[in-house]
């Protein structure tokens, strides 16, 4: 759920105890090594902006939909940078959504080394899908320069509780005395008296189909009457239609004009 918890990539370059770099899942100024972080799991951490950057440490929860109940955990550790004597280093931890407050965090004492707490933990609820959780250092924190870091970040959410069933019925409540919820309760009714199973039900309904019945009867009717016309004819008594055309078409034209003399125009 959350993209690169631990930090582990990329890999702070070997013989650096930290870098500014792109942070893979994670938008922020950069990462401590292994060694520098000192963190009980072996893990890299990312250590926060300052409070004037326009970049702060954050991601998105591409898994989480809106609604649902988010409890975030991580560890922190104010880092070596910061010696005795210096307050605890104090963040913010912020989420979108009216209802969300931010969650005011602070580290552990600083030691001059690293003294991670283990198990820090903010719960909101999600104002919209994948949202976007923001480190933020603060401003009021001694030693601006030295930023706090954190590793191990994770996410655990419960998804969004089903509305009631009636929530999105339009007929539910004061609704069902309107006259188009009392037709549709009238409907009802009648669909649980004859369901669309019952053939016998339904033809009392829909009537035998008479009307349909007797139409299919008439169009078998009329093929057959188109099937009883004759439609055969003899050569010769076709001739007796044809003929008269020719020759009207042939007449006065003597017989070297032809092509095919007349003897040979068969019944014509």
């Amino acid at each position: 759920m959350v993209a690169n918890g631990t930090f582990a990539s990329p890999q702070v370059p070997a013989g650096s105890n930290w870098e500014y770099l792109t942070i893979d899942g994670w938008d922020g100024p950069g990462l401590l090594s292994a060694s520098r972080a000192a963190h009980p799991r072996g893990y890299q951490a990312a250590f926060l902006a300052s409070p004037d950057s326009a970049t702060p440490l954050s991601t998105r929860l591409r898994a989480v939909r809106a609604g649902a109940t988010v409890t975030l955990s991580w560890d922190d550790n104010p880092d070596s940078c910061v010696g005795k004597g210096v307050a605890r280093r104090a963040y913010t931890v912020t989420v979108a959504g009216d209802a969300n407050e931010p969650g005011k965090f602070t580290t552990n004492d600083p030691i001059g080394k690293a003294n991670w707490f283990l198990g820090r933990s903010y719960s909101f609820t999600a104002a919209e899908d994948s949202p976007k959780v923001v480190f933020s250092f603060d401003a009021s924190n001694a030693s601006l320069s030295c930023q706090p870091s954190i590793s191990n970040v994770s996410a655990k959410q419960t998804a969004p509780k089903t509305p009631p069933k009636d929530a999105s019925d339009p007929c539910a409540g004061e609704a069902a005395n309107g006259t188009q919820c009392k037709d549709l309760g009238k409907a009802q009714d009648e669909i649980d008296k004859c369901p669309p199973i019952d053939r016998d039900c339904l033809s009392g309904v829909s009537g035998e189909g008479k009307q349909t019945n007797d139409g299919i009867d008439q169009q078998t009717t009329a093929v057959q009457d188109f099937n009883d016309i004759p439609r055969d004819e003899s050569p010769d008594a076709a001739a007796q239609h044809l003929c008269p055309l020719s020759n009207a078409l042939t007449d006065g034209f003597p017989p070297e004009y032809m092509v095919i003399p007349p003897s040979q125009w068969g019944q014509c």
